[in-house]
């Protein structure tokens, strides 16, 4: 997430091979999206409506967080299904493993949901200068998408132009950019002058010894719509305040904003209230008795303490008053609704 710098130890890419319960109907596995702006293959994690079989996996598991439970390379359900791209944060949300709680249920309403590991973004090789390159992250998705609608396996599966797209903490600045927004290259590079923006990522960026004005941010003015998408949900996206106002306007499809919080109380990077009037077509929903944490798995007994042994300033089990297997259950609910409304037929 873009308020999270520091990484989990010992994320399991897929958890241990356990016997899940009641995992025979989401299925997992990894592709490649080759990416010509990088020059390399990304990972792709896909979740899918699944027939029996596959191998039973305990997906996103770590130290301080607990894990979902899917069935890995499981063939795939009869018919055809919606697509929906997934964006991940930065720091511990900076996986997409991290968002199983969201993308399996996604699968077992009848979604396809493909997330991209933005790279360099998490983990023992996280990078502020990869990071912060967010014109990156739209192509991602743009190459993802070109992938799975290439992929022998999905191919016949995906139902028509049903494409949308989700983003979480810097993913959700993602899919507002892949929807038409155009981002400031000057207000990336001034975007850590001061910690006021966004104290966590700019400590890590000051912490890195990194200075943002010395970087080629010219590439983050460009266009990055992708015009197949139909769809945008946008959940905490940071940084808000990186975007040109003036291109909001130029949003053609329907967007709905999620905040993680009480409206007066965000962080200037993720109040997304004050866009939404801006795109023709919005809709904005606050979660009050939410953070921006609770878009992060549910937390083991003793996660709290062992992130505060482990040093992590952030307080990732900390959520706004609600509970977070309740706030999930809300947010999923959230999500397949306007999904399925977003993606009708007709639009």
């Amino acid at each position: 997430m873009g308020l999270l710098h520091l990484f989990s130890v010992a994320m399991l890419a897929f958890g241990a091979l356990t016997a899940p319960c009641h995992a025979s109907d989401v299925g997992v596995r990894q592709i490649m999206a080759p990416s010509k702006a990088r020059g390399i293959n990304l990972d792709v994690t896909v979740w899918y409506p699944a027939g029996s079989g596959g191998a039973p996996v305990t997906l996103g598991e770590s130290a301080f967080f607990k894990g979902t439970p899917a069935m890995r390379d499981a063939p795939i359900a009869d018919g055809k299904f919606p697509l929906i791209l997934l964006s991940h944060g930065a720091g511990l949300g900076g996986n997409p493993q991290v968002l199983n709680w969201l993308a399996a249920p996604l699968a077992k309403k009848g979604f396809i949901v493909a997330a991209p590991t933005h790279p360099r973004n998490s983990g023992p090789n996280r990078s502020v200068v990869e990071t912060i390159k967010l014109w990156l992250r739209p192509s991602d998705l743009t190459d993802t998408l070109n992938a799975v609608e290439k992929n022998s396996f999905f191919k016949a599966h995906l139902q028509g132009d049903k494409v949308g797209a989700l983003g979480l903490s810097m993913g959700g600045g993602t899919v507002l950019t892949i929807a038409g927004a155009r981002m400031v290259p000057q207000r990336l590079a001034s975007y850590c002058d001061t910690d006021e923006l966004n104290p966590s990522f700019c400590g890590w960026v000051r912490d890195s010894g990194v200075d943002l004005h010395s970087m080629d941010f010219s590439a983050a003015g460009g266009d990055y719509e992708d015009k197949r998408i139909r769809f945008v949900m946008a959940l905490d996206p940071t940084p808000i305040d990186v975007f040109d106002i003036r291109s909001f306007s130029k949003i053609s499809i329907p967007v709905e904003l999620i905040n993680m919080g009480q409206p007066g109380k965000l962080l200037v990077s993720t109040d997304a209230s004050k866009i939404t009037k801006a795109i023709p077509e919005a809709t904005y929903v606050a979660v009050k008795d939410a953070s921006h944490y609770s878009l992060l798995p549910e937390c083991k007994p003793g996660a709290a303490e062992l992130a505060e042994s482990e040093k992590i300033g952030d307080p990732i089990c900390s959520d706004g008053g609600g509970v977070r297997n309740e706030i999930h259950a809300q947010l999923i609910d959230m999500v397949v609704a306007a999904f399925s409304r977003g993606l009708k037929a007709g639009r």
